[in-house]
């Protein structure tokens, strides 16, 4: 268990889902990226030579992981878990991966290297926590600020994490990746079903894809924009959140589908989306892992924070209420750490929120 004050016990707190509206724009689905590269492998086989060239394609870059801001008591904590985070950005280049670069979605691939469970959480974009050189700040930003390496010192000074690999994919990768595929089985309600069609219009426009709309409400295959449209709908009951909970639904989604590919058309889906990815995972890394990927399994899509506030402040934040008592949820479900508390950097994070918010509950 880490050191730091005891845990104690509070009530459950409302969660607003009030947010203000967005610009819009394509919105990534940065996990996709991680699941077509070690799908392609498992089901290729093929020799090392082969795969090694597929994976040559990717764009890689090595980043420090000494700046990454990883405490010894979590690592300690965290060392039967391999956590990799995924970034949409909403970059409209496919070469522009750098600063001023926002991370519109952000998910945690926790992977549990001796179950082989894979949980997804999705962090809200608008996040109120403490960004290293920038104070308090959206975690959205950081991305901006500082690309993936302070992206990732942001996620593991605030939630108490282990992180040291990333993947990044911008919004074009999307829509032409589901499309790849032959479209994604999803169940459209008939309350998303009034929404659904302007994303659908926005995003073929934004793409120049062409898509029908969707006409029907009920379990069906939607094609790459209508996909990417389902994911964006913000309108509906649960607000934002549940938008990060379509992401995640497309995931997977797209995850069950790639596994029913043969050889060429996971070839061609390689050749297509690869170029798009750019992390600082390494081809061997990948290779290394291809003994177990057949049995990895996605068991549990969360969104994160629990329970927060909304405040205006220069701009609209989420806060979480509290950073501590989040961090402790977040511990206990993601990684069964029953008695959790959080590491002295997370309360002093926490305390400094609430003085600047007031919101201590």
């Amino acid at each position: 268990m880490s050191k730091g004050r005891r845990m104690q016990e509070s009530p459950r707190r409302q969660v607003r889902n009030d947010r203000p509206k967005k610009r819009t724009g394509l919105k990534v689905f940065g996990i996709i990226v991680l699941i077509l590269v070690i799908l392609l492998i498992a089901i290729i086989g093929g020799t090392y030579f082969y795969v090694h060239d597929k994976l040559s394609k990717i764009q890689h870059v090595d980043i420090d992981v000494s700046q990454l801001d990883i405490s010894d008591e979590v690592e300690e904590n965290l060392s039967g878990y391999r956590n990799i985070a995924l970034f949409g950005i909403d970059s409209r280049s496919i070469d522009d991966y750098g600063t001023g670069n926002r991370s519109d979605c952000i998910i945690i691939a926790s992977i549990n290297e001796k179950t082989k469970e894979v949980k997804l959480m999705s962090v809200y974009r608008d996040t109120y926590v403490q960004i290293e050189g920038h104070g308090l700040d959206k975690i959205t930003h950081a991305y901006s600020y500082g690309e993936a390496p302070l992206a990732i010192s942001t996620l593991n000074t605030n939630l108490d994490l282990n992180i040291k690999e990333f993947v990044t994919v911008n919004f074009d990768a999307v829509a032409e990746a589901i499309n790849e595929l032959g479209g994604v089985t999803i169940t459209v309600t008939q309350d998303e079903l009034q929404y659904i069609n302007a994303y659908v219009r926005g995003t073929s426009n934004n793409t120049g894809i062409q898509s029908e709309e969707v006409t029907k409400s009920g379990t069906q295959t939607l094609n790459g924009i209508q996909a990417v449209a389902y994911a964006r709908i913000r309108y509906t009951s649960g607000g934002d959140y549940k938008r990060a909970e379509r992401m995640r639904t497309v995931v997977e989604a797209m995850f069950n589908k790639l596994k029913t590919k043969s050889l060429g058309e996971i070839n061609a889906f390689a050749d297509s989306i690869l170029p798009k990815i750019y992390t600082n995972i390494t081809a061997n890394d990948i290779i290394a892992m291809v003994p177990d990927l057949l049995n990895y399994k996605i068991t549990e899509s969360i969104g994160w924070p629990y329970e927060t506030k909304g405040i205006t402040l220069d701009r609209w934040y989420g806060v979480p209420v509290t950073l501590e008592s989040n961090v402790t949820k977040l511990h206990q479900e993601l990684f069964g750490e029953a008695d959790y508390v959080p590491t002295q950097t997370v309360q002093d994070i926490s305390d400094k929120i609430v003085n600047k918010t007031g919101y201590s509950n």
